[in-house]
């Protein structure tokens, strides 16, 4: 396996900490502390676009296709919606003053993870709040959807998952995960597979379809793992870290592929905090504290 970095991406002025796809091959949103929406074309490194000024810092963003909608987690006001057909602000909803996580979509469905540890189910087409549904004492740092069980999974800083069942929001198992905060959830491609990540470094595996039990408990990297990503033909998968590094493995086998970090490939200076696999040239994008995006060429 070859590693090669394609380009970097400057443009904000502080911490970038999400970076999703705009739904095309190519193109992506990132933002970050410095309450910056921008969106990017790999074909065109220098020419990224200011989309949105959300005011305080971004943690969460996610694209719903169906209606081109961007949506902007505003840190302690709320929720923006981007109109990204006219690149507009046509609607916020102050759902809550806490910070906001991570934000899923499920059918018609956002699922929105909050630092005071509630998800607010939000119904898409009215933009009107559903449900409050208490899951911790601290916060709740990620969600992730699997279509295939018509599930969901949270993971929490009181070191939890919790899978839900996506018709009544009931809870059906909780799974003490991790030591410490549980900081990445993700089903696999296929369903089959929850990955879950943590303050503890921890990288942990866990079958769906034997009621959760473990697979695989690998001490993946020095520092708090911060995100999970697949590649597109569905062989490998990317961890990022607070230690500054990537690291690619074999997804049949777990089993770690390559690292890429400062000293071997001019890798980020500080925490990497988001992936995005995209399928042009399959690059992967990282985004770090360093206030840099960084493309990576996987072969």
């Amino acid at each position: 396996m070859n590693i090669r970095k394609v380009d970097t991406f400057s443009g904000h002025r502080d911490s970038v900490y999400t970076i999703i796809s705009d739904g095309s091959d190519r193109g992506f949103y990132s933002a970050g502390a410095d309450g910056f929406v921008i969106q990017w074309d790999l074909q065109k490194p220098d020419l990224g676009k200011l989309v949105a000024r959300a005011g305080t810092s971004v943690y969460a963003l996610a694209l719903h296709e169906g209606s081109d909608t961007l949506w902007i987690g505003q840190n302690f006001e709320g929720i923006q919606l981007l109109n990204t057909r006219e690149n507009a602000i046509e609607k916020t909803s102050k759902i809550t003053t806490s910070t906001i996580f991570d934000i899923r979509f499920a059918g018609d469905k956002a699922l929105v993870a909050l630092g005071d540890g509630v998800v607010v189910v939000m119904d898409v087409p009215t933009f009107a709040v559903q449900k409050h549904i208490k899951i911790a004492g601290k916060s709740v740092r990620s969600i992730a959807v699997n279509m295939e069980t018509n599930e969901f999974a949270t993971g929490d800083s009181d070191c939890n998952v919790h899978i839900f069942d996506l018709d009544g929001f009931k809870l059906k198992k909780t799974i003490q995960a991790h030591t410490n905060s549980v900081f990445s959830v993700k089903y696999s491609p296929d369903g089959k597979y929850l990955f879950t990540t943590g303050r503890d470094a921890h990288l942990k595996i866990w079958d769906v379809n034997d009621a959760y039990g473990i697979v695989s408990d690998i001490p993946a990297h020095m520092y708090a793992i911060n995100d999970i990503t697949f590649s597109p033909d569905r062989s490998l998968f990317a961890t990022c870290s607070m230690d500054k590094s990537i690291k690619l493995w074999d997804a049949a086998t777990f089993k770690l592929k390559k690292i890429i970090d400062r000293a071997r490939h001019a890798g980020h200076g500080t925490s990497v905090n988001k992936l995005l696999w995209t399928s042009f040239e399959n690059q992967l994008i990282s985004c770090s504290d360093d206030r840099m995006i960084s493309v990576w060429e996987v072969a």
